[in-house]
């Protein structure tokens, strides 16, 4: 499926896509099979921490300290620079330092609070994780997986990573097909072309995620 046919938009991509990292119940394609590859198994880890820490009352009910707690996990498994580069296209290589420094700040923020929001009321559904193709030496991979709920089709949601100094992080993640970069960076674009300023971009992305941090959990991440 062509991401142009896709008809996800910004709010219910964000929402699969923590679905996809927050799920607490796990399986291998294999039946029975539970041995996963290092960049499995970071998904792995990072969604059972999440799941494990955000349910608890001190979380759901303080949005500022789960995306606190949201923020530091995420650190450790997301290349947020690779990802801004990447979101920002074009307009990165124009961009100031101080802009690249906003952007990737801003634009971290708006991550971490879809995030924190689904992993706070997810479903409980099932990921099922497909045979990965990975070689001695490589340093780019794609985590196959697919999300599986009772009387519904397989959502396939796959992960680009990349190996930095011996971890393995995630830079991208597509799901059913369509490409979270790429949506971003398509809406970033056409927001430039709106209002002529990439100084505007982000002091509309600043005002977005103060506003948000500031609403109880369960409020819409991605609005506006």
């Amino acid at each position: 499926m062509k991401p142009t046919n896709v008809s996800l938009g910004l709010a219910s991509l964000a929402w699969l896509l923590a679905l996809a990292l927050g799920l607490a119940s796990m399986r291998s394609l294999a039946e029975g099979q539970e041995v996963l590859l290092p960049p499995q198994i970071v998904i792995q880890h990072t969604s059972e921490e999440l799941q494990k820490n955000l349910q608890k009352p001190e979380y759901k009910n303080d949005f500022s300290k789960a995306t606190r707690f949201v923020d530091r996990i995420l650190e450790t498994h997301v290349d947020f620079d690779r990802v801004s580069i990447l979101t920002l296209g074009k307009f990165w290589k124009t961009a100031t330092p101080e802009q690249q420094i906003r952007f990737k700040k801003e634009f971290r923020t708006l991550l971490v609070r879809t995030y924190t929001t689904a992993f706070t009321e997810y479903a409980n559904w099932t990921i099922r994780y497909l045979p990965l193709d990975l070689a001695e030496g490589d340093t780019k991979a794609v985590v196959r997986t697919e999300i599986l709920q009772s009387g519904a089709k397989p959502v396939s949601i796959n992960y680009r990573m990349i190996k930095i100094n011996g971890d393995w992080k995630v830079y991208d993640v597509l799901i059913m097909d369509l490409s979270l970069l790429q949506n971003y960076r398509d809406k970033f674009t056409r927001d430039v072309s709106r209002t002529g300023s990439l100084d505007q971009l982000i002091t509309e992305l600043a005002q977005r995620n103060s506003s948000a941090l500031k609403e109880p959990v369960g409020a819409n991440p991605t609005k506006g």
